[in-house]
């Protein structure tokens, strides 16, 4: 039991179609298993090839190779467990005694 649990990682390499957009609303990038593989929490996922830049204003699609690394049962256990925690990390909190001005950036505050 307890080596299926640590067992070692199982790597898969896949065709992926890598999506990114660079426009005035919006800033993404997306990665779409072409075999329709789906990412498991605690899973990695490594998509190779050369560094993609696309112009401002535009959207683009590459063909690319990807390996993704499956977690064991123990990561993803601890993913699961420790990842709403994470995530408060990535948001970013800020509070002022003023109020915004309609139409005004955050900066222009009436204190």
């Amino acid at each position: 039991m307890l080596r299926k649990l640590l067992r070692s990682q199982k790597k898969v390499d896949v065709d992926c179609t890598v999506t990114i957009v660079n426009t005035f609303e919006s800033l993404e990038a997306h990665v779409r298993f072409n075999d329709g593989t789906t990412i498991n929490p605690g899973d990695e996922v490594v998509v190779h090839g050369r560094s993609i830049e696309v112009p401002y204003g535009e959207t683009q699609s590459f063909d690319r190779r990807a390996t993704v690394k499956r977690a064991t049962a123990v990561e993803r256990l601890w993913t699961r467990a420790t990842g709403d925690l994470e995530f408060m990390e990535l948001c970013e909190f800020s509070f002022s005694q003023g109020t915004l001005k309609p139409g005004t950036l955050a900066k222009e505050y009436v204190s």
